[in-house]
Parts: structure tokens; sequence; C-alpha cells
């Protein structure tokens, strides 16, 4: 399969670049390409069709990885050459960008879903009104968590700061697909058809495997104002976890937010911490000779990858894909720069977003 890299924009397929990068990731939204490239008319003033704004796609060979627009054209010169800089985003960079919209700033009685199809509406529409391509919200999650009765937007914050945290409520994640469409899952649901191998598919490898921010103990607190009524233990209560692979004594104490009146989120919180930190204390960084797995799929976020490192001291298993940059320079060749992580890096952070306040205590009638 011949892998050339285009973009495809006003109808034209433009490929020939001198080098490129094209990258996605599990928590890169949105994805984003830079490219550069020689012209071979500087001095006419409409030969290039690539402009600003120009919707587009990205695509490695036949398959679509980006739908999005360019965000700027560079034209350089020096003495010896001509050159153009493209650089662009998916669909969700709108997203990430701008103003959360919602007629009277609230939003009640949806779910996960159906809140992030609200935010995304405003989006992907001319100011006169003609629709250019909408972004659109997908899951493959059947339970996408507990209906939210009330959401209210703040003022100048994004669509996507909205959607992540409403995500971690329900323990999902939420990043772009190659469509440029947002969507929402859980870790790992997808399994690479083939691994990288020592001596046979990677070029380069790296591991840091870092002790720096992990603890031996997570002490989490809930305080409450119960304290001034004098009702012992729901005054300030505690959960407590341990990371058994951290030897010294390394204590950390995290403050969980108010209002989680069944002191879930908290136990939920601490075992979080532990969990995560174990997780990015090993990022795994690989370049391999190719974009695709052996079945000729292309490299993917939040795709299990079998891993097998005897070099690196690490055991063989699985890791997710965190980033994924495709590249190709005349020096460096056809590459593909891949960051794992284990699993448990990228399990979402529990939160509150119903406080139910236990020392809120309604006052008897006269």
């Amino acid at each position: 399969m011949t892998d050339d890299l285009s973009l495809l924009v006003n109808g034209a397929l433009v490929s020939g670049w001198t080098q490129s990068r094209v990258t996605r990731g599990v928590e890169r939204c949105p994805s984003d390409f830079d490219f550069e490239m020689t012209e071979r008319y500087p001095n006419e003033p409409n030969a290039f069709i690539v402009q600003e704004g120009d919707s587009c796609q990205v695509l490695l060979g036949s398959d679509v990885v980006i739908t999005g627009y360019v965000d700027r054209v560079t034209p350089s010169i020096d003495a010896g050459s001509h050159s153009i800089h493209v650089s662009g985003r998916g669909k969700c960079a709108d997203l990430v960008d701008c103003a959360a919209e919602w007629p009277g700033g609230q939003i009640s009685g949806s779910s996960v879903l159906a809140i992030a199809q609200k935010l995304c509406l405003p989006y992907g529409v001319f100011s006169d009104g003609r629709v250019a391509s909408p972004i659109t919200v997908s899951t493959d999650v059947a339970d996408v968590g507990p209906v939210i009765p009330l959401l209210s937007l703040i003022l100048g914050e994004t669509p996507f700061s909205i959607i992540e945290r409403i995500c971690r409520y329900s323990a999902l994640l939420a990043y772009e697909e190659a469509d440029g469409n947002l969507f929402l899952t859980r870790v790992g649901a997808i399994e690479a058809a083939s691994g990288l191998v020592q001596g046979k598919n990677v070029q380069r490898a790296s591991i840091m495997k870092s002790m720096d921010q992990r603890y031996s103990e997570v002490y989490g607190y809930i305080q409450s104002v119960d304290t001034f009524h004098d009702v012992g233990d729901l005054g300030n209560l505690q959960h407590i976890a341990v990371d058994p692979n951290v030897a010294r004594h390394r204590r950390m104490v995290v403050i969980a937010e108010s209002g989680d009146s069944g002191f879930e989120i908290l136990r939920r919180r601490t075992l979080w911490e532990v969990a995560r930190r174990f997780g990015r204390s090993y990022p795994l960084s690989v370049t391999v000779d190719s974009w695709r797995d052996g079945a000729g799929t292309l490299w993917t976020p939040n795709t299990l990858v079998p891993v097998s490192l005897p070099a690196l001291k690490i055991p063989d298993g699985k890791w997710i894909v965190s980033e994924v940059s495709y590249n190709q320079s005349p020096a460096g060749g056809t590459t593909a720069d891949l960051v794992l992580m284990p699993p448990d890096a990228f399990l979402p952070q529990p939160v509150t977003l119903l406080p139910a306040f236990l020392d809120v205590k309604p006052v008897p009638r006269q």
C-alpha cells in the first residue's frame, strides 16, 4: 500500500510535501497537522490553492485522518528557495477556541451525550447561516451515565472544557475522530491487529521510569461545617489509598469537592490518584517504520497495542496509544511516533457535578 500524505482542499488534492506531521491523541483535541512544501510559481499571486480558513481533509493514502480547517499559511523566501508552511486543525478546534452558547445559559434534564450535542450545535455554521460542516457527537458506550438535572454555563467557558468536565463525571474520554466529530468512549475499547516488537517494526524506543510524582499514600479529606454542630466523624472524613510500589514514606493530601454526600467521590478520587500516577510514571515512546499495523490499519489513539521490548526491561503487555504522529521527511522517511502508557493512565478523574450537602439542615416551621 502506497501511503502518500495529501491535503484535500477546494476540490484539489495537494501533495509533494518536503516534510509533514499529522498528530492525533486521546488527550489532544483537536487533531492537528503541519506541512511544508516548495512552490512552483512563486511570482504568481493566485497560483497556490490553499488559503487560511479553508475547509480541508488530510489523507494518509486513502484514509482520512483529519477533517477540519487550514489555520495558517506562511510563505517564506530566502536567497535560493521559496517555501510555504501550512498548518491546521480538526473541526473541534472551534469547541476549544470559542465560548459555549445555549439560550438562557442553562441546560436541564440532559445526559452527557445530549449536553455535548447541544454545545456543538452553534459551530460548523457560517455567519450568514449556511451550514458548513456541523460537529456531531457520538459514542460507543451503552450507558453514558445519569441524567444531569441542571448545568449552568459560565460566561467565557469553552464548549470542550464543559464537555471534558461532564465526561469525567461519567468516566468517559472525549476526543476528535478522523471525520472531525467528537467521540465519547471508554479506555481501550479496540485492540490493534499487531504489536510493537523489538527487532521487527520498532526503529527506536525509550521509556521514562519515574517515581517523583508518585506517593506511598494518598489521604483524601472531605470537610463539612457539620463540625459546628458537634456531630463527630461527619465533620472531617477521610479515605486512604496506598501505592505498595513506593518504598519510602511519601504522603499526599487531597481535599475532595464539597457536596459529596455519600463520600463515594472521595473514595474514588484517592484511588484514581494512585492509579493515574502509576500509569503516568511509565510513558513509552516508540518510533515504528510504518503508519499502519499488521492488518493495514492506521495506528490510532485509544487502541490497545501488545508491546514486546525486552531491551527496555519492561514485561510484555498491552499498552494504550496516547498519541500518534504520522511523519514524513527526506531524512527520516515514513515513520509513526507513538506515545503509549498503561491503561490506568487514562482513568477519568471523579468529580462532583451536583453537590448534595449534608450540612444544610432545614429550618423547622414555627
